[in-house]
């Protein structure tokens, strides 16, 4: 499947806004990175494209891919057939004329999807007529039936087989026309894509919002016509009320124009129809409405995601309204006020084949879902071990329960880590962890600081006894020198007086001089004592300093 919505990771912050809004409960897969973020990215086989995600980003880190740059390339070379919806003039209603005059100038053919959607509105009735439509939930709107094809197969038989307006009109130009130009939507709907990529009718999707940042880039302007008239001459034959099927409820209101009686259920918006859906389908065929007219922007085709619009609801209703009774005038009967056969279906009935308009869907095998002791492996991963853990729903993670949560971690769609009570019990572990770290340390640093104090003291002693030996070095080898001095002068007397006994003063001289090497011996002795002490005193020095350091460290780490 083509991808249609992207992800900008850069720009993701890991918040789990869009896992919250998507609807698509497959749809997205979060991981958690090297540097510790989380990135959601999308699985375009379980997107459905209903731009939700996109809406919701406060980022920018989501966005989406049409067909713009594309069809912008060849709008000239292939002469392109422009396909116009009906919600161009709710969004653009100062410059929808101006921007199809410009389609024109490239000799683009102009065609309203109004009269597709007024076609899609007859084959409904006739196929209801025929009873081969009955108990049907309408397909206008791509991102439904993608839901449908994805999640929920088995209503594929109650999902109308009649094609949306845009494809009716395609039909009708490549087989009652016999038109074979390529063929642009001018769309407000990211999800469109999927549908021209299945049914292969439609070329490009060009949504509104990537066709006015076209113009922006290209310096393309588009004059401002301030006047409130909604009409266009468009090349073929435009539509009537299906002009109103961009707004909730349109094409219910088609249908009830044609046949008050019929039993007729609208709902709109993401966050209601399709958890309607998913109630549809456990519902007996018997309490089915005749048609379930279904949409998945909340108010309609006119503020959808491919809009890029800033207008109002209000804005846009007020102009729907304009829309509609203009709309009106151009119905025409063959009865008196407006109550006999509509004319445009009379021909309808004479010019086309409701086979024609039939269309078939795809379905996907639904992934099957763990079985509960799969899943108790999964509850303990995310630290949730006793029943109220497992029913926390916090929504933290973006799912709408726990317990989907844990499917989303089995089928590898998320991870423990992204569970908020999962964080909890870690950080809460992590930090009975560290306190008993830091108790320890604290035991540690204060006998640290106790033996620290008495290394200081003994330093101390150290220091006060080299000074001593210092001194007493310097003292001695004062002593030293003076009695070598003396006993050499001695030595010297003998040898120079005759009239000493020579024997006696050879003795005398003996011992003098064994002497004189001893206090030789002693004062080299003394005078490396002295410089082993100076060596002594420098290291206690840097010792007592280093001891300083220490000591002031411990204090700041048991502060």
């Amino acid at each position: 499947m083509n991808e249609i919505i992207i992800v900008k990771p850069e720009k993701c912050v890991g918040c789990n806004a869009c896992v919250r809004s998507c609807p698509a409960h497959e749809a997205n897969t979060t991981r958690v990175l090297e540097d510790g973020r989380f990135i959601t990215s999308v699985n375009p086989e379980k997107c459905i494209a209903c731009g939700e995600c996109v809406r919701t980003c406060n980022h920018g880190a989501r966005d989406y891919i049409d067909d713009t740059d594309e069809c912008m390339s060849n709008v000239i070379r292939e002469k392109l057939i422009i396909l116009v919806a009906p919600a161009i003039k709710a969004v653009f209603p100062n410059r929808w004329r101006g921007i199809l005059d410009w389609f024109r100038r490239q000799g683009c053919t102009i065609i309203d999807v109004s009269f597709g959607a007024d076609i899609c509105t007859w084959a409904h009735l006739r196929g209801i007529d025929a009873k081969k439509v009955g108990n049907v939930i309408t397909q206008p709107c791509a991102a439904v039936v993608s839901y449908i094809e994805t999640y929920q197969p088995k209503l594929l038989q109650n999902l109308s087989p009649i094609h949306s307006p845009a494809a009716c009109a395609a039909t009708y130009i490549k087989k009652y026309l016999r038109r074979s130009n390529p063929i642009a939507f001018l769309s407000p709907c990211v999800a469109k894509k999927s549908e021209f990529v299945e049914t292969g009718l439609i070329d490009y999707n060009v949504t509104f919002k990537k066709l006015m940042e076209y113009f922006d880039k290209n310096g393309i302007s588009i004059p401002v016509d301030e006047s409130e008239v909604y009409d266009y001459k468009f090349d073929e034959t435009p539509g009537q009320l299906g002009a109103i099927y961009s707004r909730p409820g349109g094409l219910r209101d088609n249908l009830l124009l044609h046949n008050p009686d019929l039993n007729v259920v609208n709902s709109e918006g993401v966050h209601k129809i399709y958890g309607e859906l998913e109630m549809y389908a456990k519902m007996p065929e018997s309490k089915h409405p005749a048609v379930y007219d279904v949409l998945s922007c909340e108010f309609g085709c006119n503020i959808g995601p491919g809009t890029g619009s800033n207008r109002t609801v209000f804005d846009v209703l007020s102009t729907m309204k304009h829309v509609e009774a203009q709309a009106k005038t151009k119905q025409k009967t063959s009865g008196i006020m407006g109550r006999g056969e509509d004319r445009l279906f009379k021909k309808f009935d004479e010019d086309l084949q409701l086979a024609d308009f039939l269309r078939t869907y795809k379905p996907s095998m639904p992934t099957p879902v763990p079985t509960d002791a799969q899943l108790e492996q999964i509850y303990e991963k995310m630290g949730k071990h006793t029943p109220e853990d497992r029913k926390y729903n916090c929504h933290a993670c973006g799912y709408s329960s726990c317990r989907n949560m844990a499917i989303a971690i089995f089928r590898g769609l998320n991870t423990p880590e992204n569970c908020i009570v999962h964080a909890k019990s870690v950080l809460t572990a992590r930090h009975s962890a560290l306190a008993k770290q830091h108790e320890k340390l604290a035991e540690i640093t204060a006998e640290c600081l106790e033996l620290s104090g008495k290394l200081k003291n003994d330093i101390s002693e150290i220091s006060k006894n080299m000074e001593a030996i210092g001194k007493s070095n310097e003292e001695t080898d004062e002593r030293a020198s003076g009695v070598k001095e003396l006993l050499e002068n001695v030595v010297e007397f003998c040898r120079q007086n005759d009239s000493m006994d020579n024997d006696s003063v050879q003795q005398l001289i003996g011992i003098l001089e064994t002497t004189i090497e001893a206090f030789s011996a002693l004062d080299e002795n003394v005078s490396t004592t002295s410089r082993s002490s100076a060596v002594i005193n420098e290291s206690v020095t840097k010792i007592s300093e280093l001891v300083e350091q220490l000591n002031s460290t411990l204090v700041k780490t048991e502060e």
